[in-house]
């Protein structure tokens, strides 16, 4: 009898072992959230971005612009004309944003044609995604940065001040505010300047103009605490 107790002991540890073992080692932590697989590009860096999480979600609408102008809507090639089409022809929650995911190198004529496709299927706030280092703790993944922004057409003609980014003939950026020729070092004490009686600032881009460079400047408004409003580029 002693014999038969101790065998059944032996066998019910032997059980329990094999679910120790095969039981995974986060089985009691809830599964991590699927996030968007994306094109890989090398993004802006900037210092005044908000976090953007939703950006890796499953469903949320990403363009990407590559440094030699292609574009992508999540991971699939498109044309400009095949980019509105779907935009328009795909069903978007109420609400939801659109991010633009473009290389620091490209041009901003090509970051143009997704924004120019965004206004035709009712996104009017963008959101240029960008790099900003910060603390990450261990173990966690840094979620996407932004900078949001308005596209709006007619915004040309309108009385708010100018920010533009122009190309000289020996082909660099130059920067104006308001028809008067700064230095980009002397652009984030001329906006403070001006958000003391103006909030919104147009901003007029040459599209030979590095997205680089054009999302400094975006970078440096928000900064000041002013929102930006994208016009047509000068070309």
């Amino acid at each position: 009898m002693k014999c038969l107790l101790y065998v059944c002991l032996i066998a019910l540890l032997a059980v329990a072992i094999v679910h120790v073992v095969e039981r995974p080692a986060n089985a009691s932590q809830e599964p991590a959230p699927a996030m968007q697989q994306g094109v890989s590009v090398k993004m802006a860096s900037v210092s005044n971005a908000q976090t953007m999480p939703e950006a890796d979600d499953l469903d949320a609408w990403v363009v990407t612009v590559t440094a030699d102008g292609r574009l992508y809507f999540g991971v699939d090639a498109v044309t400009p004309a095949a980019l509105r089409e779907r935009m328009i022809s795909t069903p978007h929650k109420r609400g939801q944003r659109l991010y633009i995911k473009a290389d620091a190198r490209a041009s901003f004529a090509s970051v143009q044609k997704a924004l120019e496709t965004a206004s035709t299927a009712d996104f009017e706030s963008p959101v240029l995604l960008v790099n900003q280092q910060g603390p990450v703790s261990v173990g966690t993944i840094s979620p996407p940065k932004g900078l949001e922004i308005t596209m709006d057409g007619a915004a040309n003609s309108g009385a708010k001040p100018v920010v533009e980014v122009n190309y000289s003939a020996q082909g660099s950026p130059t920067l104006r505010i308001d028809d008067q020729e700064i230095s980009f070092a002397d652009l984030h004490s001329r906006l403070q300047q001006i958000v003391q009686n103006e909030k919104t600032i147009l901003l007029r881009a040459d599209g030979r103009a590095a997205f680089g460079e054009v999302a400094r400047i975006v970078d440096a408004c928000r900064a000041a605490g002013a929102s930006v409003v994208v016009a047509t580029p000068v070309v």
